[in-house]
């Protein structure tokens, strides 16, 4: 067994890039996802350790310390990152020659020929479900004997291996939780919507929906749902229960669509309620009343929904497979039931219009989410939405993210240029949360749990300087394309 290190490596200053972000960029505030990507293959290699710089402070002389006692370091990256993460890899190859260093992520799993071909350093990546593979990577295995493996032989050809199939047997797969116990500090964390210190994994993989947007189904996980059984993750969470006793307020079930299996869902929320924990989750805008009040029951304190827009076209554009009516229904019994939503929206989407963009600031202010998050439409290589902005020529740009690693639009349409879907962002989340209906419940929140209160005055702070931030980075694109 090679000495395996697992690592998220340093970044963009407050730059959210590590496995399990929904999309790679600086936060409006302080925000870090787990490493879920990374933790899996982390569980299944004895003696492997799993690194996340960027919460975790680490510099680069920080992680070269740590990989001098490895042999194998296995690297998650992403589209907006992998510059980045290139010359990680580099000093870490410069300082000890033998070790061995591959890639695995979205952005390599549809790209691995330019990868190896581009970056040189880079001994090989894993492809699309990738867990199995970086173990057998770990075991020793021959590299030509590893299914979804590209990598650069002997003779520095670059050769590919047939795909591996999806993993089906997930009760088989081992818990995170451990891993994350061992090697991460939970209190580093942070969600703006999520009680603190959460923990977020997933029980299973796949989603079913088809949004050309999304990337993880198009690039690693597939269209088909393969999960644990409720026995099993009722006993992952009375493992995780016996690690981290009260320190975690809240676990979030990160399933791409965690409901899309209502009595699977159901089952694992009496496991949560059985244990007395606190829980959220992923969902879509169509859960029927009595199962939202089941699992509000049974613990259900938050849902994280995608209702990316508040015009219909271009939801079927895009073919998220909900109505807004139904939408607007769903919000209802949230309500009325008393569970929490953050509602996610996005900027961009084709084909998007000043009129489109109107359209969803007022839905997002009608329906009133408790917190929300705007995304600029990020056309990651390996989605549709990639394919459809190279055939109409939408794209302006070749970066998603700027130097300073906070997101910017790619696309352009001729009624809407990158510049006004930037500047679209901050005008959603100021007539959002600038009104007394968005206002209200944050105060009530903070008066009520000193801890919040705290929280979210820093969060405010960290917003307006992120709106600061933004602004002089648009004057700053403004004044350089006028120079030229």
């Amino acid at each position: 067994m090679l000495r395996t290190l697992f690592l998220s490596p340093p970044s963009f200053n407050g730059f959210d890039g590590g496995a399990g972000a929904r999309y790679q960029a600086k936060r409006e505030i302080t925000s870090f996802w787990y490493p879920t990507w990374l933790a899996q293959p982390a569980a299944l290699v004895p003696g492997s350790r799993l690194v996340d710089a960027p919460p975790h402070g680490l510099e680069i002389g920080d992680v070269l310390a740590i990989a001098r006692d490895y042999d194998l370091v296995i690297m998650h990256t992403s589209t907006p990152s992998i510059r980045n993460d290139v010359l990680c890899a580099q000093a870490i190859k410069s300082e000890k020659k033998d070790t061995l260093i591959g890639f695995i992520g979205a952005h390599v799993a549809v790209l691995p020929e330019q990868t190896l071909r581009h970056h040189p350093g880079i001994d090989f990546v894993c492809r699309h479900e990738f867990d199995l593979t970086c173990k057998e990577l770990a075991e020793g295995l021959p590299w030509d004997q590893i299914s979804g493996l590209s990598f650069r032989d002997k003779d520095g050809e670059i050769r590919h291996n047939p795909d591996r199939s999806l993993i089906h047997d997930w009760d088989a797969m081992p818990s995170v939780l451990p891993t994350y116990a061992r090697d991460l500090d939970i209190r580093k964390y942070f969600i703006g919507y999520l009680l603190h210190p959460y923990i977020s994994f997933y029980t299973g993989r796949g989603c079913p929906a088809k949004c050309s947007f999304c990337l993880w189904p198009q690039t690693i996980g597939g269209h088909q749902y393969r999960a644990k059984s409720p026995e099993v993750v009722g006993r992952e969470m009375e493992e995780a229960k016996a690690i981290f006793g009260n320190r975690v307020r809240e676990y979030m079930f990160d399933d791409d669509t965690f409901t899309i299996d209502k009595q699977r869902a159901i089952e694992i929320s009496r496991h949560m309620k059985r244990l007395k924990l606190t829980w959220s989750c992923n969902a879509r805008a169509n859960l029927d009343y009595d199962t939202l009040k089941t699992l509000r029951d049974n613990g259900l304190r938050l849902l994280l929904v995608g209702f990316e827009s508040g015009n219909q076209q271009i939801l079927d554009n895009i073919r998220k497979g909900v109505r807004l009516e139904v939408a607007r229904k769903f919000m209802k019994d949230c309500k009325r039931l008393g569970i929490l939503v953050h509602g996610t929206f996005i900027i961009g989407l084709p084909i998007e219009t000043p009129d489109t963009v109107e359209e969803t600031i007022q839905f997002a202010c009608e329906i009133s989410p408790h917190t929300i998050q705007v995304s600029i439409a990020a056309p990651y290589p390996g989605t549709e939405l990639y394919a459809q902005a190279q055939q109409h020529g939408w794209f302006s740009d070749d970066s998603l993210v700027a130097e300073s690693g906070i997101q910017t639009s790619t696309l352009s349409y001729p009624s809407l240029s990158g510049s006004q879907i930037e500047d679209s962002v901050e005008q959603m989340y100021r007539r959002f949360y600038l009104r007394p209906k968005a206002i209200l419940p944050i105060v009530r929140e903070m008066v009520t749990d000193p801890q919040m209160l705290s929280r979210r005055l820093r969060e405010g702070r960290e917003f307006f300087s992120y709106l600061r931030e933004r602004r002089a980075q648009q004057s700053a694109a403004h004044a350089s394309a006028a120079s030229r």
